[in-house]
C-alpha cells in the first residue's frame, strides 16, 4: 500500500487561522504526509520544524511555475521544507487549442529543465479542462508527450468530470503518475465534493489501475465540502486505510 498525504488546500480556511493547529490535527488523524499549498504567512523553516516534530513527511507542494526569474527562490524554499516534487499548472484558456497545449508543454518542459540538478521534480496537476479533447486528443496527453521530463499528478475526480473515464486516464498515464489526487464526489454536479469513498468514483479500481512501481503517494484533496471539512478529511483517511487502499500512521 502507498502512503497517504493530504493536500492542505483542503483545509485552507482553518489553516489561515491556525496553521500549526491544523497540521497537528492532520497528524493526529494519521496521515503520513502533507502537500503544501502556501504557508499562511509562516517562514519555511518554522513550518518544517513543526512538520518534523509531528512526524509528517512532505510528499509535494503546489507552487508557482518555475521560470528563470523565480527558480532560485523556489528551489530554496523547497530545500528548506524538504519538498521533493513541485507541482503547477495553467487555467482552462491555455488548453482550448492545440497550439495552446503545445505552448504549455514547452513552458512545463522549461520548468523541469530549470529544476534539473536540484533534486526537485516538476509535475502538473490536472483539472477537468485537460481531459476535454482538442482536435481529437486529450490536452494532458499532448503536454506529457511534448514535455518528457514532466510528471503527472493525476487528479482522478477532475479526470472523471472532464472525460467521464478516470479509470482510462489512470491506465493510460500510469507510467508518468507518481502522485494520485484521491478526490471523490457526485461528478454531476461537480461540487460540493464528498469524503473519499462517499462519492461516485470507484476508488479501489482507480488505485489498482496505477503502476505500483511508479506510484509514490495517494494524496487526498477536497476542493469543497457540504459538511464539516475536517470530518471529511478524517472519513477519507478511514476509508482508505480500513479498505486496505493506502497506508497511514494510525
Amino acid at each position: 500500500m502507498k502512503p497517504i498525504s493530504l493536500q492542505l488546500y483542503t483545509v485552507r480556511e482553518a489553516a489561515a487561522k491556525d496553521f500549526p493547529g491544523v497540521l497537528k490535527k492532520v497528524a493526529d488523524v494519521g496521515y503520513k504526509g502533507v502537500e503544501f499549498a502556501g504557508l499562511h504567512g509562516m517562514a519555511p523553516a518554522e513550518v518544517k520544524r513543526i512538520v518534523d516534530d509531528l512526524g509528517l513527511q512532505v510528499s509535494s507542494a503546489h507552487m508557482a511555475l518555475p521560470t528563470p526569474d523565480n527558480c532560485a527562490q523556489l528551489v530554496g524554499e523547497c530545500n528548506t521544507l524538504g519538498i521533493p516534487k513541485l507541482v503547477s499548472g495553467f487555467g482552462p484558456d491555455q488548453f482550448k487549442t492545440m497550439q495552446g497545449c503545445l505552448d504549455a508543454a514547452a513552458r512545463f518542459q522549461q520548468a523541469a529543465g530549470l529544476l534539473k540538478g536540484s533534486g526537485i521534480a516538476f509535475g502538473i496537476h490536472n483539472h477537468w479542462w485537460e481531459s476535454q479533447p482538442v482536435d481529437g486528443e486529450f490536452p494532458e496527453d499532448v503536454v506529457l508527450q511534448d514535455a518528457p521530463d514532466v510528471f503527472a499528478e493525476l487528479d482522478v475526480y477532475w479526470a472523471e468530470v472532464g472525460c467521464g473515464d478516470a479509470l482510462g486516464a489512470v491506465a493510460r498515464l500510469k507510467s508518468r503518475a507518481p502522485l494520485l489526487h484521491i478526490k471523490d464526489g457526485p461528478v454531476d454536479p461537480p461540487q460540493p465534493m464528498t469524503a473519499v469513498g462517499a462519492g461516485a468514483l470507484d476508488m479501489p479500481a482507480l488505485i489498482r489501475a496505477a503502476d505500483p512501481a511508479v506510484l509514490e503517494w495517494l494524496i487526498v484533496e477536497l476542493d469543497s465540502c457540504a459538511g464539516d471539512m475536517m470530518e471529511a478529511v478524517e472519513q477519507s483517511y478511514r476509508y482508505l486505510t480500513e479498505n486496505g487502499l493506502g497506508a497511514g500512521n494510525r
